[in-house]
This record gives structure tokens, sequence and C-alpha cells, in this order.
């Protein structure tokens, strides 16, 4: 059996696009299989419905509700998927530090998997990034770990922009770092950021010099970093190179892998540089199982991307690439991605086969706005120049689907399934905003309103509820929060009265619906960790979405307003509205399938009966 994961395949567009000609393997599965839109996860974001196919439960039974995750005791946020957890033990010796523990990171995700069952029932299985699998399950199979790894700098993905531009300046922004250079005689010297080093206790970051030097008549510059000198002309990618970060001299290092591009040798100078990926030939931490296999896959293909969100979203959206530039990065990743999947269908011959491809999802959130004319972010322009993207990107995905199927004959199964749909996001609600400004958060002073994050100056003592991620609200409850005051007796009603006054929220520029419906987690989940869900679950209508302030616990002014990012097609609205694709080579007639009835399904193909905390149905 190959299962193919195709993040954010729309069955609107797939219908569409096989009506005008196009996708002719899938039009072969709808034609001589099965083709139903496939019931996704409530919230619709990714970690959670991956995690509901991959425990082949909802997310009362395997603890993954959001993108983010919020410690109840200290109200300090992180990612939902992994967290280092076990406390650091060192000696110190001035100001160096030997550390003799270090914290690890933790999946967080919970119960059995599909794989496990698999290769406990003897069966071979590849699992390739899937989804909400790092640090990667400890099982026989063969995994590389997907979303949810991070960069070497522990998060979701860190670029670094150099420039001597008139306007540039030294910064932080979401997703990397712009840094102000000087060009003199044609000479740049820059540095790139690593990791914090561990072994000193000032806890400073780690840096590694890069000397330019820009070519006085063309449009070329020499690169050097460490033993690496490239030769790059304007507007060329380098490939990947092995960085070192030495945190003890001659004693301790550790080594990533970034991409070069040089965007613009003069007025301006111009070099961007990946975020620094865990070196797959070296990891600092698991990523695959059995630990050789990421190795394995550099002998055989080279270097790779081993972050877990790959397309450089934030790059575009910090105005550092132009639209043409991340389109080519992103195709880079779709190429990269589909010489690995050659190569696993290459050795495939029995057992299980997953496979999963980012293409259609980061790129469908980027280029929305270039199909839909009603968006805040769309022109004539754009959508002359990159209309056709994301229509391409379906041709080639099922190109892909077509080299599955020519792999397989009657007797094997092809399942092409996706995690949700797409709709647009035209504007954001500011949840946390309407939250504090009707009464149920509040501030000790007068509230930081622009840039503010992370609940700065929230007096949890006189506050009732909060939002955290894209469609988590929190009750601040008596017996669970630090410094909750919601008492049981008094849940329900205000859970009532919030459901209530949410759902009638009205936009005032057009009258519409702002939000669908607001569920209680523990009447839509079951399993042993509902307690740990958000008390309500906010399911927001098409072309609406929580803003990016109120994931990360802020409170602009405003509660509606435009959305002005290229982060212009989203997901993370009521679940009716973005069910994903199930495409089967065979045909199954049961109703409604949903994300966990998947495994089951999977299981019983083989023969092997499910493990009790899977839930799902069987599907026939």
């Amino acid at each position: 059996m190959i299962v193919l994961g195709i993040d954010g395949m729309d069955p609107k567009l797939v219908q569409q696009f096989v009506a005008q000609g196009r996708l002719p393997n899938c039009r072969r599965l709808i034609e001589r299989g099965t083709f139903r839109p496939l019931q996704t996860s409530n919230p619709p974001q990714s970690p959670v419905a991956w995690s509901n196919f991959v425990s082949g439960t909802n997310p009362g039974g395997h603890g993954i509700f959001d993108f983010v995750a919020r410690d109840p005791q200290t109200m300090q946020l992180y990612h939902s998927v992994a967290r280092s957890t076990g406390t650091q033990r060192s000696l110190t010796f001035g100001s160096r530090r030997l550390p003799l523990s270090s914290a690890a990171p933790t999946n967080l995700r919970r119960g059995p998997t599909l794989w496990e069952t698999l290769t406990q029932h003897g069966v071979d299985c590849t699992v390739f990034r899937i989804p909400a699998n790092f640090p990667p399950t400890a099982s026989e199979a063969r995994t590389l770990s997907g979303m949810g790894t991070p960069d070497l700098l522990g998060g979701y993905g860190s670029f670094s922009f150099f420039s001597d531009a008139d306007k540039t300046r030294t910064k932080d922004v979401p997703g990397g770092r712009i840094e102000r250079v000087d060009v003199s005689d044609g000479q740049v010297t820059c540095r790139l950021r690593g990791p914090v080093n561990e072994f000193l206790t000032s806890q400073d970051v780690v840096e590694v010099p890069i000397q330019i030097s820009v070519d006085p008549r063309d449009a070329v510059a020499k690169i050097v970093i460490q033993d690496k000198t490239l030769i790059l002309q304007q507007n060329e990618w380098s490939d990947w190179i092995v960085v070192r970060f030495r945190l003890v001299p001659w004693a301790a290092e550790v080594t990533g892998i970034c991409r070069l591009y040089l965007q613009s040798v003069r007025e301006p100078f111009a070099l961007y540089v990946t975020p620094i990926n865990i070196n797959p030939a070296d990891p600092s931490v698991p990523i695959s199982t059995p630990p050789d296999y990421s190795r394995e896959l550099v002998r055989d293909l080279g270097y790779f991307y081993t972050q877990g969100i790959v397309e450089d979203t934030q790059a575009l959206s910090s105005g550092v690439l132009t639209a043409d530039e991340y389109r080519q990065q992103a195709l880079f990743v779709h190429d990269e991605r589909l010489r690995f999947y050659k190569h696993e269908l290459g050795r495939f011959r029995r057992g299980f086969l997953f496979f999963y491809f980012s293409t259609l999802d980061l790129n469908s959130h980027m280029f929305w706005r270039a199909i839909d004319s009603g968006h805040p972010q769309h022109s004539t322009e754009l959508a002359r120049g990159h209309g056709d993207f994301i229509a391409t990107l379906y041709d080639r995905v099922d190109q892909a689907i077509g080299q599955a199927l020519e792999q397989l004959d009657e007797r094997d199964s092809l399942l092409v399934i996706s995690d949700h749909g797409f709709t647009s996001f035209r504007r954001q609600f500011n949840l946390n905003s309407w939250l504090l400004d009707n009464g149920y958060l509040r501030t000790r002073g007068p509230a930081q309103r622009a840039g503010s994050s992370g609940f700065a100056d929230v007096e949890w003592g006189r506050s009732r509820a909060y939002g955290v991620g894209l469609n988590g609200l929190y009750l601040n409850r008596q017996s669970r929060e630090a410094d909750g005051i919601v008492q049981a007796d008094e849940a329900d009603r205000l859970a009532d009265e919030l459901i209530q006054q949410l759902q009638a929220i009205r936009d005032p520029e057009s009258g519409a619906q702002v939000i669908d419906q607001v569920v209680r987690a523990n009447k839509d989940y079951s399993g042993p960790y509902v307690d740990d869900a958000p008390d309500l679950i906010v399911g927001y209508r098409p072309n609406y979405r929580a803003s990016w302030d109120t994931v990360l616990g802020g409170f602009p002014r405003q509660h509606l307003l435009d959305n002005l990012d290229p982060w212009s097609g989203d997901h993370c609205v009521a679940p009716s509205f973005v069910p994903g694709v199930l495409l089967s080579n065979h045909t199954l007639t049961a109703d409604n399938p949903r994300l966990e009835d998947l495994a089951p399904t999977i299981l019983d193909r083989f023969g092997a009966v499910s493990p009790k905390e899977m839930t799902g149905r069987i599907l026939s």
C-alpha cells in the first residue's frame, strides 16, 4: 500500500481542474476507484489533522489541539507538537559551564501510531516526513520527521538577510533577522547567527563570520564561510553547505546546513541565507528512525531540508524575497521532494509507504490572493504573473500520483489523502482584543494595544477567558490555571455566554457573520486528554481567521481588519468549509469518511487489529 499525504489538497479545486481537462491521474482514480471529501479535524490545522490520521482518533485521544499550546501554570506558550522536557544540570567554572545533562525534546502526540502497529504485525514500513512526528516515535519503521521539526536554532525556521539598502536597519522580523551591512572597497563582512552556546553561562549565540568580495565589474561575488568558497552570480542560489558552530574550541561543535541566495551585488548588496537546518548527516537531535536513515539518505541523494516547514513563507511576508524569488525557492523544495519520492518508490517492493508533500498547502497560503479577486492583496499584475501557480502545482502533484499508480498492480492499494482544503483569508479577527474590550480579559493598567504579545500585563486574577493559537479559547479555570478565577459551577454559563456573543459578531464593513460556530471541546472530543483541550473551539467562516496577534496573546486596538499579508489563503475555519480529499484506486462505499477512519482501514487491509485507542471505523 502507498499513501500519499498531500497537505492542503482541496476537493473543489480537484473537481475544477479535472473538469478543465487537467489532472489525468486524479481523473483515473475518480472514474475507477473512489473520490470523496474527507472530513477534517476540528480545528482543521495540519498538526491536529495529521495526528488524527496517525493515531486513528480525535484530538481528545492524541492530545494535539493547535499549533500553539500553553502551560496553564506559567501561561508560557510553546509549540504543540514537541517540547523540551527534563532539567538541564551543569557545573560552572567562571564564564564556562559544563553541561552534565540536557533537556531533551519530547513528542507531545500521544497514543499508538499506525506504523507502530503495522510493524508489530510484521509489515515493512517507510514513513517519509509525516507531520507531528518530531522527535520520531520509536519504532521498527523507517521514518523521517516532518512538520514540527525545528531548525538548528530551535524554532520553525529563522532566515538571515544581509543588505546595505538605504532603508535597511538591523532588526528581528517574524521568521528571520535582517541585518544592515556596509560595503567598503568591495568587501562585506557579516556574521551568521547559530544556536545558543550552552557551554557559556552568558548563553551567547554562536556566530560564524562570512567574508564577501564583490567583483568591481561583473554581477558576481566570492563568499567565504569557514573552509567553503562560493562564487555566485546575481540571482543565483548555492548548493547546500555545512556550517560548523564551535561551542568549545577543539572539543565540542554542532553542524548545520544552509543555502545562500545572492539577490543583488550592488546598489543594493543583498544576500539571503536560509534557516540553518539540522544536518541530516550529523543530526544534533533525533530526526529519523533508525538514526542512520537520515545519514543513508544523504549518502544516496545529498543534503536536504530537515526543518518542518520548508517553504520560506516568512521571507516573502517580510519582503525579503519577492514573489518570483519565493516561487523559485518553493519549486526547489518540490523538486527536492520529488527526487526523494522517486528514490523511495524505486526501492519499494512490499509493505507500507507513506510519503508527504507540502507543496499545495504552503503555496496555497501564499498565492491564494492571485486567484481570489476579492482579496485585499489581489492585483491584476499578481494574477497575470502567478494566477497559474496553484494549478501548475496540482499538475505536478498529479504526476506524482501517476508514478505511484505505475508502481502498483490491481492487488495493491493507493490512497491519496489531504488533511484539509482551502478558503480565502481576507479579514483577520483579534479574538483577544474582543475579549479585552468586552471585559473577559483585564490588564493591570491601560492595555498595550500595539506590538504586544504573550498576554503582556494581563491581570489573571480578574480575567475569565483568553485565546491561544488559531482556534482555541480557554476559560481561566480556578482548578486548572495558576491564577484561575472561573469556578466549576459557573463555567457552563460563561461558555454559553461566549458562544452566543461570538457567533453574533458581524463585520462592520460588510455585515457578514465572522464566526460560524463555537464548539465545546468536551462535547466534540473523546478520549483521555479531553481535559487538556481548549474549552471552546472557534470555527470561523470563509474569508475570516484569527489574527497573528491573537495566536500569540496580543490585543491590537481593532477587532477586525484587512489581511494585508501575502499569507492570503487558509483553512483554520469551521471544519465543514474545508474538507480534505480521499482518492483511492479501490472502491470505498462508506459515507462521510473521516481522517481518523483511515488508520483502522489501513490496518484492516493488512489483517492487523486496531489498538483500542483507535476510535475510527473501518471504511468498506
